[in-house]
This record gives C-alpha cells, sequence and structure tokens, in this order.
C-alpha cells in the first residue's frame, strides 16, 4: 500500500523544472528510543533532510521540548508543525506520557515526578512559543493512520514499535483516542506489556508474531474493523499472511501523517 497524505496547498516554482507546494510542515515522530524529523510539502514530498536523534532519559517536558527545538533547527523553512506523541493527548496538552514518565526509559520504574509534570503539559503551547509557529499534537498511532487509511468503514490502526499504539477512523475521520494499549489482553498483562519491544525481545521474534495474531483476532472481535493498518518499527517483523483485512505500512507514515492533522476530516477533535 502506498502511504498517502490528505491537504494540499498553493504552488510555488522553486527551481527551473520542480514544484513546491506550500505550506511546509516540519513533522516529529515521537518516539521511545528516537526522536525523527522532517519538512514536508503540501504534498508529501521530502524537502529536508530526515533527522534522527536517540531519546535520551530521564525526559521531563522540559527536555524533550529542548531536543525537539534543537532538531527543528537542523531543518528550518517550515509555516508550522505537527507532533506524533506516543501518549494520551487532547488539544495539544499531554494527558499521560508512558514512556517519558519513567527513571530510565521503557521497562524502568516510574518516576512520580516526572509524571507529575507530564500530566496536562501542554507541548503544543511550549512548542509554539521557541518555534514562533503553529504547532499541532496528537497521538503518534493517530498521525501515522491519518497518512494511510482508505476512508472507508471503520479502520484500525496498530503500531509495534517500543510499545504499542492505536488510533481509529470511521469513515476516513480521526476518532477521539483511546489508549487501547494498557486495556486487559491476555494473561493479566495488557496490549502494551504482552506486544511491546521488551516483550518481543524477551520471547523471541516466533512467539512475540504469534501474540500479535491473537491481538488481531481479539480486536477483530472488540470492533469489527473493516480494515486494520500495522505500522511503526517492528511491523516488518511481521509475516504477510495476518489476513486479507490487514495491511503492513511503512514506518515513514509516522511523518506522513502530520500533514493530515491541518485537515478537517483528520485533526485532532
Amino acid at each position: 500500500m502506498t502511504s498517502r497524505v490528505v491537504g494540499g496547498g498553493p504552488e510555488t516554482q522553486s527551481a527551473p523544472g520542480t514544484v513546491e507546494r506550500r505550506p511546509r510542515t516540519a513533522v516529529f515522530d515521537v518516539g521511545g528510543t528516537g526522536l525523527k524529523a522532517a519538512v514536508l510539502d503540501a504534498a508529501g514530498e521530502m524537502v529536508s533532510e530526515r533527522v534522527r536523534v536517540l531519546t535520551s532519559y530521564p525526559c521531563p517536558p522540559e527536555r524533550l521540548v529542548a531536543e525537539l527545538v534543537g532538531l527543528y533547527r537542523r531543518l528550518e523553512g517550515a509555516e508550522r508543525v505537527s507532533v506524533g506523541f506516543p501518549g494520551m493527548v487532547r488539544g495539544g496538552v499531554v494527558l499521560s506520557a508512558p514512556k517519558f514518565d519513567t527513571e530510565a526509559g521503557p521497562g524502568t520504574p516510574v518516576s512520580p515526578a516526572l509524571e507529575v509534570a507530564w500530566r496536562e503539559f501542554p507541548l503544543a503551547e511550549a512548542l509554539e512559543a521557541e518555534l514562533r509557529l503553529p504547532v499541532r499534537v496528537a497521538n503518534d498511532a493517530d498521525v501515522q493512520g491519518a497518512a494511510v487509511v482508505g476512508g472507508t468503514g471503520f479502520e484500525l490502526v496498530l503500531t509495534l514499535g517500543t510499545g504499542f499504539g492505536t488510533a481509529a477512523f470511521y469513515e476516513g475521520m480521526l476518532l477521539p483516542h483511546m489508549e487501547l494499549a494498557h486495556h486487559a489482553f491476555r494473561k493479566g498483562q495488557t496490549y502494551e506489556e504482552q506486544l511491546g519491544d521488551l516483550a518481543r525481545r524477551a520471547v523471541g521474534e516466533e512467539r512475540w508474531v504469534t501474540r500479535v495474531r491473537k491481538a488481531l483476532a481479539s480486536l477483530r472481535a472488540l470492533t469489527f474493523f473493516s480494515h486494520c493498518y500495522i505500522g511503526g518499527g517492528n511491523a516488518r517483523r511481521l509475516p504477510a499472511d495476518l489476513g486479507a483485512d490487514v495491511t503492513i505500512v511503512a514506518n515513514m507514515a509516522g511523518l506522513l501523517g502530520g500533514i493530515a492533522l491541518w485537515d478537517g476530516r483528520t485533526r485532532p477533535p
């Protein structure tokens, strides 16, 4: 499947024989192990290099903001900013940060001080103040889904990376985010605990793939999805025979979906 981007903009001639479509969007894909960024034009074409740094811990909000600003300074040239964040986000405000509230990264104890610091942190507002650009922030699975959904029926998006993420769309509309990752899945553990990267490393590839199949069966029964898209860094480890209603998507969708956050149908409710 080819990732698509919703939205467009005015065209400007940037060089002989090339067309540049504005506005340009600086897109950040925030992950538990790495922070990625690029500048895209309105057609989803990359107009900058793709930059990445490792996520550093402990990571209070101010540190993450500084890291993202530092990444942007290596890019520049955008009129707006989109951020995919791995947690519950509403109205640009972080309500939960299940990786960034830990002492030393995923799998380490939660820091009570960081948990408080991240709760209701206005990430969009903080970035706007530093970058002097309009900013939209959404859950990272929501952003990835915005790049790949087909716009028909109930579509479920799963991300398999450091953790496990979900997003839901109906007839192309982004639905309010729910943290299904932290819902009970099997053997007294959540989807996150059973399918995150720490679990994959602990049980091995074969058993982890079996768990993914069981998760898909569970989510089919729960949501009756019309189609499911699976992305994230570990999606490439999955076999192709997950069902006709399942598509593996490129990890690049985590950046491409940032443009769609500015579209009326896919912007966060």
